[in-house]
């Protein structure tokens, strides 16, 4: 007898503990959609939730495996940095990838702590987000490679989005800009695992401290962004930095940290004009890489670029709406005979309100993603222009701009061969010249656009050669008829003793590629000569006049003592060029 209640105790017990169980699971999976316990070696000891949905696997399956394995590739530092700041305290709001057979899942926002009662174990829940996919989904969502963080590109529009909910719900909505410029130094000297590791962590604090666990960025070389609220503390967030970087040091010293913050919610500024404002923001502090200007100056800013973003944004609306501009004209001279080979049109807007140069405008377009409805407009315009001259005259050739953004549009590609198809003529008069190609994301279909015109008999130009370390790669990768050397190039090669030569054996190399060269911002004999001597094939710039107009007006050159004859410039890619 006393043995059958032994046995009902046990039973007793047993039911308890499951119910128990249940009661934990249920609670759990009132926050989270699954839940991971690892062992202090970071392997899978329990899981529970829908893994079958998730990666394809029941959850005993996932049991072994290491945690870097179920997440996404791109996003292995963030879970590192994740379980290191578990060692410390709870980790939550954090947010994170995981990894399927379809490729890596939405965002999961994670909460966790280390139970150093439990032989070290790591407990985990996750729950799904509320960003999107970052591969596949209907708004892409670019990562840095190195830290997991938000692309400069990508952070903007989700900062401007998560900074507006916050302001709507009358909350306190705040920007930070973080600058770590040891960083870099530091990771190097600890080498390629320990350098992981440190801007592992350093990224799991920023991921940590933003809205939702997702809203923070790389921003330039030694630069971080974040949105937050009036919870978190700044100035923690630098300790905790600092604390992290002196712990990795071996000399003891970690980095220095400057931050810089800025209450959108004081703002009155739209939503709209918040997020250009951020762009104009995050654009200065890149560019100049926080030099130069109070890290705090730039912040407080933010309201008055958010102005000027309101004011860029109605002109370039009404300028574009109102087909208020106009193209003006320069000739590209072959360097040979003299003789205007064809024309680049540039712009000028007739507005009041915009600066004589069109400068400030085009930057603004460049700078907010607007560029491509700015592009396909003039190249109408010019086609207007076109229409007006006489289409057997070989006299009137016309290289239009097409910004290194423009060719990532789908809009501006569909736009542009639609009138292209429409007006075949259109060959024999139009190139294109592509401008600030570092703004090209994928050199690959960057370069299948640009196949796509040749293919129809245009030629294109790739323009700013010369300007940065990646020229190079663009003319291996880039597939063009022509290059135009920087004027920024030109000049530096004619103060350097090797300068004729490093640009003498780049003429060489494009004439053997059959690609041809022109030289810009030629402004006096000096440049013409320098140019002429090292083998370019074409010039342009104000020895020949400003951009004018009417292209009539360069009839006449007014250099043309420096020209011997007219002598053929070259075959092979030169002839060709001439016969477009």
């Amino acid at each position: 007898m006393e043995a059958v209640q032994n046995v009902a105790d046990d039973t007793s017990q047993i039911d308890k503990l499951k119910a128990e169980r249940t009661r934990f699971l249920a609670f759990s999976f009132c926050w989270a959609q699954l839940l991971i316990e690892l062992d202090a070696g970071f392997k899978v000891v329990f899981a529970e939730g829908p893994t079958q949905a998730i990666f394809g696997r029941a959850p005993t399956t996932l049991i072994g495996n290491a945690f870097d394995a179920l997440v996404a590739d791109d996003d292995v530092p963030i879970g590192r940095g994740i379980l290191k700041s578990m060692d410390e305290r709870r980790v939550e709001g954090v947010s994170i990838r995981l990894k399927s057979k379809a490729g890596p899942t939405p965002v999961f926002t994670v909460a966790g702590f280390r139970n150093s009662d439990m032989q070290g174990h790591y407990f985990l829940c996750l729950k799904i987000g509320d960003q999107p996919v970052a591969t596949g989904a209907p708004v892409t969502i670019n990562r840095d490679e190195k830290t997991g963080l938000l692309a400069e590109d990508s952070f903007p529009d989700i900062a401007a989005e998560k900074l507006n909910e916050l302001r709507a719900k009358g909350e306190d909505a705040n920007f930070t800009l973080v600058k770590v410029p040891e960083l870099d130094e530091l990771a190097g000297r600890l080498g390629k695992e320990g350098g992981k590791d440190l801007v592992s962590q350093i990224s799991s604090q920023l991921k940590e401290h933003s809205v939702g666990g997702d809203t923070a960025a790389k921003i330039g070389e030694d630069g971080f962004g974040l949105v937050h609220d009036s919870g978190v503390n700044i100035d923690d967030l630098k300790a905790q930095i600092t604390a992290i970087s002196k712990a990795s040091d071996p000399l003891g010293k970690g980095v220095a940290v400057e931050t810089a913050t800025t209450n959108v919610a004081e703002s009155d500024a739209s939503s709209e004009d918040i997020g250009m404002g951020l762009i104009f923001t995050i654009n200065k502090f890149r560019k100049t890489e926080g030099r130069d200007f109070s890290m705090q100056g730039l912040c407080d800013s933010l309201g008055s670029l958010a102005t000027e973003a309101a004011k860029y944004n109605t002109m370039f609306d009404k300028a574009i709406g109102d087909n208020n501009f106009k193209p003006v004209f320069h000739p590209i001279i072959n360097i040979q005979s003299g003789e205007i080979h064809h024309y680049e049109s540039l712009v000028r807007f007739n507005m009041d309100d915009f600066d004589e140069s069109p400068y400030e405008a085009i930057t603004y377009a460049e700078e907010t993603g607007r560029i491509h409805e700015f592009d396909i407009a003039m190249v109408h315009k010019v086609v207007e222009w076109l229409n007006t001259k006489p289409r057997n005259s070989d006299k009137y050739r016309v290289a239009v701009n097409i910004s290194g953004n423009s060719v990532d549009k789908p809009e501006y590609v569909t736009a542009l061969h639609k009138l292209l198809r429409e007006n075949i003529w259109l060959k024999d008069k139009l190139m294109f010249e592509i401008t600030e190609s570092a703004r090209m994301s994928d050199l690959e279909s960057a370069n299948d656009f640009i196949q796509s015109l040749r293919k129809q008999g245009y030629h294109v130009c790739l323009d700013d050669f010369g300007a940065g370390a990646a020229s190079f790669q663009y003319l291996s990768t880039l597939e063009v008829d022509v290059v135009k050397l920087d004027g920024s190039a030109i000049a530096n090669a004619q103060k350097w003793h090797k300068g004729k030569a490093f640009l003498s054996a780049l003429a060489d190399l494009c004439e053997k590629m059959g690609v041809e060269t022109i030289a810009e911002w030629i402004e006096n004999d000096t440049d013409f000569n320098f140019v002429k001597e090292c083998g370019i094939d074409y010039v342009q710039g104000f020895l020949f006049g400003k951009p004018s107009l009417d292209a009539d007006d360069f009839t006449q050159l007014p250099s043309g003592h420096l020209f011997t004859g007219k002598g053929n410039p070259g075959g092979g890619a030169a002839s060709r060029m001439r016969r477009a």
